[in-house]
């Protein structure tokens, strides 16, 4: 089906929805504590938590309100196939970094992003506990808390900040051959939420992220155009972007950095 969207125009809703969003989960989370929600396990044994479930429900009536000609793709609602047939699609993840949030751990998101054709036109990933807010709207830049962001000025892997899984970080060091030299890679406190851990290279506090297989859509589109749009790119080991909306919307491995080291950094993935 085809629909079309003003994205920019979209924006401010998007945003205050998704503040709205943030009050329904923050009174289930306890700062180092155990979350006060109910919790079970899904099909898989990956946990979910009532403040999911809230989020989601909310989240869906919302969106689908200012998009009425959006399908829907969230982790915790059941897939409908409707939407392969769809030119816009809300792909939402209620609470991305469900453990963090149920341990008390800070370093949990809400992340939204609005398809056109396949392609993120619109991007927001939430910290709630922080109040931090990223934005993006495909070619108008990209924002934190309303203020332009860009991604760090690193020009070589030589002593980047790295997040991410330390198999991967280990792969890395190995092939660049700088274990032990000064310029050895920083290897940053682990960023459970991936949607978190990409919008922190799009503002350069993290020079280099990487992700492990089986991510799916809603851990990365919102954060992927925020990134694209503060100068970086998320990427398979190919060096092609991710494809969203497919049947199946799971992932390989991906790197997220500067357009700068996008090529070292391939190459020493691989």
């Amino acid at each position: 089906m085809s629909f079309s969207v003003d994205a920019r125009a979209l924006l401010p809703q998007v945003r205050a929805t998704v503040r709205e969003a943030a009050l329904l989960a923050l009174p289930f989370f306890r700062a180092g504590e155990r979350t006060t929600a109910r919790v079970w396990s899904k099909s898989g044994g990956s946990p979910v938590t009532e403040a999911d479930v809230a989020v989601d429900t909310f989240l869906k009536i919302r969106l689908s309100e200012l998009a009425p000609g959006a399908a829907w793709l969230s982790e915790e609602t059941r897939d409908d196939p409707v939407r392969l047939e769809h030119d816009l699609v809300w792909i939402v993840d209620p609470i991305d970094g469900t453990r963090a949030f149920l341990s008390g751990d800070a370093n949990w998101s809400i992340a939204i992003a609005l398809l056109a054709q396949g392609e993120p036109v619109l991007g927001i990933v939430a910290a709630p506990v922080t109040g931090i807010l990223y934005e993006a709207v495909a070619g108008q830049g990209a924002r934190k808390n309303g203020e332009p962001i860009r991604v760090t000025g690193q020009g070589s892997l030589a002593g980047a900040r790295v997040a991410g899984p330390k198999p991967m970080v280990d792969h890395l060091e190995r092939n660049l051959g700088l274990g032990g030299t000064p310029d050895a890679l920083i290897r940053l406190p682990r960023i459970p939420s991936l949607a978190l851990r990409i919008a922190r290279v799009a503002e350069g506090l993290v020079d280099v992220g990487l992700i492990s297989s089986d991510a799916r859509d809603w851990d990365l589109a919102g954060a992927d155009l925020i990134l694209r749009e503060a100068g970086g790119a998320v990427l398979d080991l190919a060096g092609r972007v991710p494809a969203y909306n497919r049947r199946e919307p799971i992932h390989g491995e991906l790197v997220a950095a500067p357009q700068a080291v996008r090529e070292s950094l391939l190459a020493a993935m691989r």
